[in-house]
């Protein structure tokens, strides 16, 4: 749920709803909109460019008596408008014509099916409308129920095949994603020429091609990434049988026996080229073959506001099967899937999940592990990393691993208060759960002897009530008393305050450990002029 911020409790808040509308259009999110028809059209109207990508869009009415589909024709709207106005008891105001005369939109196949033209495939239901029947051929059991204008003398034919369209304007071709290409290591570039080669030599359609696949031993090799995000197909990856078989000529196709488990007929036996195809007479869920590159993502949540996650962030959310943080941030990172695990710990058991993390990846699992603030500022980068550099398991090594950087409680903190950090700066965190107090002390004595702001973390707690003040005492033999501190408590979350007090009045009955504490350089300014704001100049005297 998306709100207007201040008005509506949401799981995301906006401030203002058409760069919020468009900027989820843009990055292909489906809309249900809760508001008139033609305030989403205004909002969304500039990005309208290409009907074949544009993800759905309704609007509902607020009392449940309407639903509109407006966009994504191509995309399965009119489904979703169908579902919506089923459960509200009411019919969906659908206007596409070959909906409405057929009862399925023809132009937009099930998964694992492709249209090769979108324009034809317009002109030719056009024909149908204007009273043109059509036959079928081949396996399209969408259509059975489908209440097309049929004979077989038609004209015009509808034709399931994996073969290549040859432009005859009396058909509409549909592309059964029905063909698998094992391909040995290669350059990126090379991988992509011998399958586009390989596929015309067959007369086959780039649309019909299913997955790649290749040997889980090239499994962090970039080019193989690449090469499929190039032919826009899954990567997936399977274990050679034996090791003849790693460095036989005919690798890829032993890879297709190993990763095929339903008929298929092989297209071609030049082993030297690095490429074999194989064509199943169905349509081939990809998931079925092998197994995915497991991927590893670490984010920072923020400080817990929605509005200031990075897109990023979100974005991993949103693909993971599986999310392990501890259990407060788990719960900040939601709105979760009903079909995403959760794998939720306590606060101290970082390499234990790290571990873990690891080990769900490495089955091929899209994993996120959650952080507050910035994963890599005292947060589970760090874990995740020593994890992986303690390690010698080569299925570790070959997740695909990376870290979504986030706005720390420092940042934030600062921003609420104007520019504290605007000069040269530290963070420190005064918990000795993982190093000795005496090097925090030593720390904290030399960046107040170099006059830096210093942010410090872990500022206090039960178990260790005193060192606040110690730390206080050690950073006042090189301040004066009137420095400012900026006091920042559950920034970004519900109920958050910000002060800013002086060195001399600040006491560790103040803090506690889920406040933020600034304290400013020699140079730091305190001022007020329509609000206090605090902040350190880019220039020393």
């Amino acid at each position: 749920m998306h709100a207007l911020q201040g008005r509506v409790q949401a799981d995301v808040a906006y401030s203002e709803l058409g760069a919020h509308l468009r900027e989820l259009y843009a990055r292909g999110t489906p809309i249900i909109a809760l508001c008139a028809a033609g305030i989403v059209i205004r909002c969304v109207a500039p990005l309208l460019s290409n009907k074949g990508a544009e993800p759905p869009v309704l609007a509902v009415a607020e009392d449940g008596s309407a639903v509109v589909p407006l966009l994504g024709g191509l995309a399965g709207v009119n489904v979703m408008a169908r579902d919506i106005a089923a459960a509200l008891g009411v019919s969906p105001a659908i206007t596409t014509s070959g909906e409405l005369r057929f009862g399925t939109c023809v132009l937009n196949p099930p998964e694992g099916y492709a249209l090769a033209d979108p324009g034809q495939g317009k002109r030719f239901v056009s024909d149908l409308l204007a009273g043109e029947s059509t036959r079928v051929e081949g396996d399209a059991p969408w259509l059975d129920d489908a209440q097309l204008p049929r004979s077989a003398s038609a004209r015009l034919a509808i034709r399931v095949t994996p073969h290549a369209w040859n432009g005859r304007e009396d058909e509409l071709v549909i592309h059964p994603r029905s063909v698998v290409a094992a391909v040995a290591l290669g350059e990126a570039s090379e991988i992509v020429a011998r399958v586009r080669a390989s596929l015309q030599a067959h007369g086959l359609a780039p649309l019909s091609l299913a997955a790649l696949v290749a040997s889980s031993e090239d499994m962090a090799h970039a080019a193989l990434a690449e090469a499929a995000a190039s032919l826009n197909v899954p990567l997936r990856f399977v274990e050679p049988r034996s090791a003849d078989d790693r460095s036989s000529a005919s690798l890829p196709h032993k890879l297709l026996n190993a990763a095929l488990r339903i008929p298929y007929e092989t297209l071609n036996d030049d082993h030297a080229q690095g490429v074999a195809l194989a064509l199943s007479p169905l349509a081939i869920d990809p998931h079925t073959i092998g197994r995915a590159r497991g991927r590893l993502t670490v984010i920072g949540l923020g400080p817990g506001s929605a509005d200031l996650m990075v897109p990023a962030a979100r974005d991993a959310l949103d693909e993971a099967t599986d999310i392990l943080g501890y259990e407060t941030y788990v719960k900040m990172a939601g709105p979760l899937r009903a079909d995403q695990r959760v794998h939720a710990t306590d606060n101290r058991e970082e390499m234990q999940r790290a571990r873990h993390a690891f080990e769900l990846a490495s089955e091929g699992r899209s994993v996120v592990m959650v952080s507050s603030g910035d994963p890599g500022v005292f947060a589970m980068a760090a874990a995740v990393l020593e994890a992986l550099d303690a390690s010698d398991n080569n299925a570790w090594a070959a997740v695909e691993l990376s870290i979504v950087p986030g706005v720390s409680a420092a940042l934030a903190t600062a921003a609420q208060a104007g520019a504290p950090l605007g000069h040269d700066f530290c963070m420190l965190s005064l918990s000795d759960n993982l190093k000795p107090w005496s090097i925090i002390e030593n720390r904290l004595r030399h960046a107040a002897q170099a006059d830096l702001v210093m942010a410090f973390y872990n500022p206090i707690s039960r178990a260790r009530p005193w060192q606040l003040d110690k730390a206080l005492d050690i950073v006042r033999e090189y301040r004066a008393a009137d420095t400012p501190v900026v006091l920042g408590r559950d920034i970004g979350r519900p109920g958050g305050t910000l002060r800013t007090v002086t060195l001399a009045e600040l006491h560790s009955a103040d803090v506690d450990m889920r406040t933020m504490v600034i304290v400013g350089s020699s140079t730091t300014r305190r001022f007020s002029k329509g609000a206090q704001w605090v902040y350190t100049p880019r220039w020393y005297q």
